[in-house]
């Protein structure tokens, strides 16, 4: 064979490989579009009780590439049967199911999960009560301007469509502001912040000896030596570096569908079992990748140790963590097999979002009681080896050099501030030095990172409030 025909028939090898792994992606890349809006569009119709149309059209918008393909996608919204169905191209059929108490759950031709939600049983918040029934408005005009702004759109894309902000000083509320829609007990999706409430449960399990952060996860597929997953640590899981082969999480947009842990997310039933089958790209505790199997797995781990039926599971968040905050307008949205899909499906009130906050505030203490282990806090904001967009242990951070702590505090973030931060545009920031707590949840890209307006919120907050000092808050 000639020098010529060996490189002909080289580079056919490769392009035909490159097209046949090409063809496979793109296999998926239907199902997971139309796997997201189905999700999302089921989510807040039926749980935060939003118009399908308006909320279609705000988040393929603050998602690049996708708003190109709104004309091919089609939907139907079954309020008898409450359920959602969309294709792209007449294709891609995606199909997501409503259930009382447990909102959403996309359905891939297996039998969902049947859970039974577990009984209110009333517990008392411990935390103390941050505001009155009614709306808190700004308590000074320069409150109410940083509020304005936030709420206000530019003149051109992209639009920030802020659709909830709560600001709270010294555990109380100081200004709050909702979009037309939107009200003090709506629901509404934190997408990533939903890590932060899952690192908050792994807490509550450490603190009761049922979890450990170092040594081997106990994950059954990964318990025999030899299998180099047999090193992933819980602490490895919680900041992004177990080094499981599953692409990124960090971006919104269309080309994300071409990663496998959006077909785990969108075209699986047991997502957890996906992320777990997987092999490693890097050694565990090496390399930082954010993304979602790495909570995804975190969430069974959390149901297993919570006796292993979903129930038991909803039940061990409401007891241990949601009730003690008062956090009543709250969903915990679950896979096929019923596990907890602890990457991004947590549904919250703003107001819940900032009791959450609090308890971050108070260094994991409601009402006197420990809820989180101490030193939890500092723990989960310390910063990840690595990690360039400064991120801890389920919560971003500002502590560290990464590029994002340098970028934020450049911009006005105090040094000592700490998040839980969903995609396009969800936050629940902590700033300890300022006793504050800012809730900010919307649909606005995430790029560029000024869109969402957060920057002039944070800045805004803070001197506002430290004008006023120590303010009373609302009665």
């Amino acid at each position: 064979m000639t020098r010529r025909r060996k490189i002909i028939l080289l580079t056919t090898t490769i392009i035909c490989a490159g097209l046949a792994l090409g063809a496979a992606w793109a296999r998926d890349v239907p199902k997971v579009a139309t796997g997201f809006i189905a999700d999302v569009l089921c989510s807040e119709s039926f749980v935060s009780g939003l118009d399908p149309r308006r909320d279609l059209v705000e988040t393929t918008d603050a998602m690049p590439g996708v708003g190109l393909l709104t004309w091919a996608i089609d939907y139907q919204v079954d309020r008898a049967r409450k359920d959602v169905t969309v294709t792209l191209f007449g294709i891609g059929r995606s199909h997501a199911v409503y259930r009382e108490g447990l909102g959403c759950t996309l359905e891939h031709g297996a039998a969902i999960a049947d859970v039974a939600l577990p009984p209110d049983d009333k517990q008392p918040a411990l935390l103390p009560e941050i505001a009155g029934p009614s709306v808190v408005p700004p308590q000074s005009p320069e409150l109410s301007a940083a509020l304005d702004r936030a709420f206000a759109e530019p003149a051109q894309p992209p639009y920030r469509r802020t659709r909830a902000i709560v600001v709270m000083k010294a555990g109380r509320i100081v200004a709050e502001r909702y979009a037309d829609g939107v009200g003090l007990e709506t629901q509404l999706l934190g997408f990533s912040m939903t890590k932060s409430v899952m690192s908050a449960l792994a807490g509550i399990l450490v603190r009761q000896g049922k979890l450990k952060l170092d040594g081997p996860a106990p994950i059954a597929a990964w318990q025999n030596p030899d299998d180099p997953r047999h090193a992933i640590t819980v602490d490895q899981l919680l900041r992004h570096t177990a080094g499981i082969a599953l692409g990124s999480s960090l971006e919104a947009s269309l080309g994300s569908a071409l990663e496998p842990v959006n077909t785990m997310k969108f075209a699986e039933d047991d997502m957890a079992a996906y992320a777990a089958s997987m092999p490693l790209a890097t050694a565990p505790g090496t390399v930082w990748n954010y993304h979602d199997g790495n909570f995804l797995i975190l969430a069974h781990l959390i149901r297993n140790a919570a006796v292993g039926k979903p129930a038991d599971a909803l039940a061990f968040a409401r007891r241990e963590l949601f009730a003690p905050l008062g956090m009543n307008n709250v969903t915990l949205q679950l896979d096929g097999v019923g596990t907890i899909e602890g990457s991004s499906e947590m549904l919250a009130s703003a107001r819940d979002w900032a009791r959450f906050g609090q308890l971050y505030l108070n260094d994991g203490v409601a009402g006197g009681k420990r809820i989180l282990p101490e030193g939890w806090v500092n723990y989960s904001a310390t910063a990840t080896p690595n990690a360039w967009v400064g991120i801890g242990a389920g919560f971003w951070t500002n502590q560290g050099d990464s590029f994002g702590t340098k970028f934020r505090v450049e911009h006005g973030w105090p040094r000592d501030a700490f998040f839980a931060k969903g995609t396009i545009g969800q936050y629940t920031i902590v700033i300890p030095s300022e006793r504050l707590v800012i809730v900010r949840l919307g649909r606005s890209p995430n790029w560029p990172p000024e869109a969402d307006g957060v920057f002039d919120l944070v800045r805004d907050v803070v001197a506002a409030t430290r004008e006023k000092g120590k303010m009373a808050g609302a009665n």
